[in-house]
């Protein structure tokens, strides 16, 4: 069989020969000693007291460690990989198979939410696990979902960008922690009641300062927005994915306000978001009797999801299951790599570790 350690008699340790016979010593850099007591019962109380020491010190290091773990939530314990082998069943070779909280563990989502382009993909997917997920991960897995979500948060608040984004993820793990907690004695979550308490608490604190974000207008003096001309302004709103947010640009001026119900663009979004199937089945007819798009638009959203769309997403190798970020070159063996990727939305990520 093969040997993994530095010696044979204890893997990972060091073996050093004294009169009294072998005594195990850890390597230099734990600096620590794990010898056995019974050996050295028989030398002095000078041996004795600094064996004691020495034990009660690492007893100290390991406790300090473990609370560590247990009570800062802030510190990671997690792989930061750019891509992960995705595979499912058990062989001869390879045991057990790759499970969603293994995967958020690994995948290197805490820097994809500094990138624009994964933002919104990362947020959308946090807000999914959110909602009926966050039980099936494991503890580290638990811890590591708070650590990028308070990144999140610090990035929304220093940026003063995606604000509603974060408020609804917030407001939908909270309601979800809030039915989850009620049922502690059927062990759906992971950890202390009193540390998912402290969470929530954070959870509160971070709505609070979201409420209280005063967005300040900048000083650019220069052309703006409303000086654009009128067909720029309509391409630029045609732009927009989000009905929510031709709603609030145009309450920042008069002008605006009478471009933002333009029939046509809401009829866009619209037909972007839904199937003709969809449109058909939810008519609403002004008081002139045409089309009222825009309520057909928020009565849509209500019946159906909306089309999502992403800057960037992850993606899944059909050849050689392995799944990362798109453009992140992995060790692909079929001919034609790019043929056999497909990306993946944040709902098809979760789906793909339902086995």
């Amino acid at each position: 069989m093969p040997f993994l350690g530095q010696d044979w008699r204890s893997p990972g340790q060091s073996w050093v020969k004294t009169a009294d016979g072998w005594t195990r010593f850890l390597d230099e850099k734990s600096g620590g000693f794990v010898g056995d007591i019974s050996s050295f019962c028989k030398k002095d109380d000078h041996n004795k007291e600094n064996l004691f020491n020495s034990i009660n010190y690492d007893v100290a290091a390991k406790k300090r460690k473990k609370d560590q773990l247990n009570n800062k939530a802030k510190t990671q314990y997690f792989h930061q990989e750019k891509w992960i082998y995705v595979h499912k069943g058990s062989t001869k070779e390879r045991h057990g198979y790759c499970t969603l909280g293994e995967a958020f563990n690994r995948l290197d989502f805490s820097s994809a939410i500094l990138d624009s382009r994964r933002f919104n993909y990362v947020v959308r997917l946090l807000e999914l696990i959110a909602k009926s997920q966050l039980t099936s991960l494991s503890g580290i897995a638990q811890k590591n979902y708070m650590n990028i979500l308070e990144k999140v948060v610090q990035k929304v608040l220093e940026d003063q960008q995606n604000i509603r984004l974060i408020r609804e993820l917030l407001q939908t793990l909270y309601t979800s922690l809030c039915t989850l907690v009620q049922r502690v004695g059927k062990s759906v979550l992971v950890g202390n009641i009193n540390m998912w308490v402290h969470r929530m608490e954070s959870i509160l604190h971070w709505q609070q300062q979201l409420n209280n974000i005063q967005i300040t207008r900048p000083a650019f003096k220069g052309t703006t927005f409303t000086d654009l001309p009128l067909c720029l302004q309509l391409n630029i709103m045609q732009r927009l994915s989000d009905g929510r947010d031709l709603v609030s640009l145009g309450q920042a001026a008069p002008d605006l306000q009478v471009l933002s119900e333009d029939r046509l663009l809401w009829k866009k979004l619209c037909q972007y978001h839904f199937t003709d199937r969809q449109i058909r089945k939810r008519l609403i007819l002004s008081d002139k009797g045409q089309l009222d798009w825009k309520k057909m638009y928020f009565k849509l959203i209500r019946c159906y999801p909306r089309k999502e769309q992403y800057g960037d997403t992850l993606q899944l190798c059909r050849h050689c299951h392995i799944l990362s970020w798109k453009g992140t070159d992995h060790p692909c063996t079929a001919n034609n790599p790019e043929t056999c990727s497909t990306s993946l939305s944040p709902q098809e990520f979760i789906n793909l570790f339902r086995f």
